[in-house]
């Protein structure tokens, strides 16, 4: 008898339905509520649905459903455009043509690239990577790129390059959010150069086979399936190789809820709400959260020889 063992980023597959409730962190001074949004019944996501580029990666394909696009693509966090998760009319003023993206800091070669030019140079892929925000809420999206590793190989990281850190863009004109003095902007993520080298660290340029959207993080943005969704900084402008640690926005503005490593972890709760269980985005039913969101045998090797005061810290 054939027993199909599961991975372990697998999940269950549960039906798109037309309601969700998902706990807000937008008011560090206001007290935890629920925001309810109503969604139309949207079909779920399919490969078969556009045209592919036959560069699916099948180590990283989940099974279907997927969360559908129109609901991936309009509940969305992007705080430069405001706290509304409907922001993406006000995303679209992002001019992304020509955009590029600097490279510096410990690298032996430092780059300017242009987005567009990346895809000469690097053999892009699909891949499906389940998704998980800090806010308890969780989705399945096909995203296209290239792993964070590829970018490593190009510019050469020095011996003392410990550490990356990204940057979004800063244009107060076309977006509001960054006209509110109580963030710390541009917004700024890091992560170690070796979970930079994990090939789970993924760059995203498109998904759903199509370009990715401005409100989403176009042109470019980071996808770090194992971590709280705030790491995967979008709109990227700048990647800077440090020797010393980096910190966030988030972090720098509530270190107590919004640490460095921010790697999902169920039993380990968020100062104001639990961790345990997801509400799979576009359903009215909670699933238990996995450890490493479910790629613990993919990355859990990157935290072995932490000290036990960093380990302490690690989903934080």
């Amino acid at each position: 008898m054939y027993l199909k063992k599961k991975k372990s980023w697998e999940i269950s597959e549960l039906s798109v339905t037309d309601e969700s409730y998902f706990r807000n962190r937008r008011s560090f001074v206001s007290s935890l509520g629920k925001s309810a949004l109503m969604f139309s019944l949207y079909p779920s996501f399919s490969l078969a649905s556009y045209q592919t580029t036959n560069k699916l990666n099948k180590k990283y394909l989940l099974p279907l459903p997927y969360t559908s696009e129109k609901l991936a693509t309009t509940y969305t966090n992007f705080y430069e455009f405001g706290s509304s998760k409907n922001i993406w009319r006000r995303a679209s003023k992002l001019k992304v043509d020509n955009w590029s993206v600097k490279i510096d800091g410990l690298v032996k070669k430092k780059k300017t690239f242009d987005v567009d030019g990346l895809k000469k140079l690097i053999d892009f892929e699909e891949r499906i990577y389940r998704f998980r925000c800090v806010e308890g809420w969780a989705m399945v999206v096909p995203w296209f790129g290239f792993s964070v590793s590829k970018i490593l190989n190009i510019v050469d990281p020095d011996k003392d390059a410990n550490y990356v850190r990204f940057e979004t863009f800063y244009d107060p004109k076309i977006a509001p959010g960054q006209k509110q003095s109580w963030y710390p902007w541009p917004y700024v993520e890091g992560i170690t150069i070796e979970e930079a080298k994990n090939d789970l660290a993924f760059f995203a340029t498109g998904m759903y086979g199509k370009d990715i959207p401005n409100q989403n993080g176009a042109p470019l943005r980071l996808v770090l399936p194992w971590k709280y969704g705030f790491k995967s900084i979008k709109s990227i402008v700048k990647i800077t190789f440090t020797k010393e640690k980096p910190i966030g926005l988030w972090e720098k503005l509530a270190p107590k809820e919004y640490g460095f490593w921010a790697n999902v972890n169920p039993n380990v709760p968020h100062p104001r709400w639990s961790q345990s269980k997801e509400q799979l985005l576009g359903t009215n039913e909670f699933q238990k959260t996995q450890i490493y969101n479910g790629y613990e045998e993919n990355v859990s090797y990157l935290y072995s020889k932490l000290s036990r005061q960093e380990k302490l810290k690690l989903f934080r």
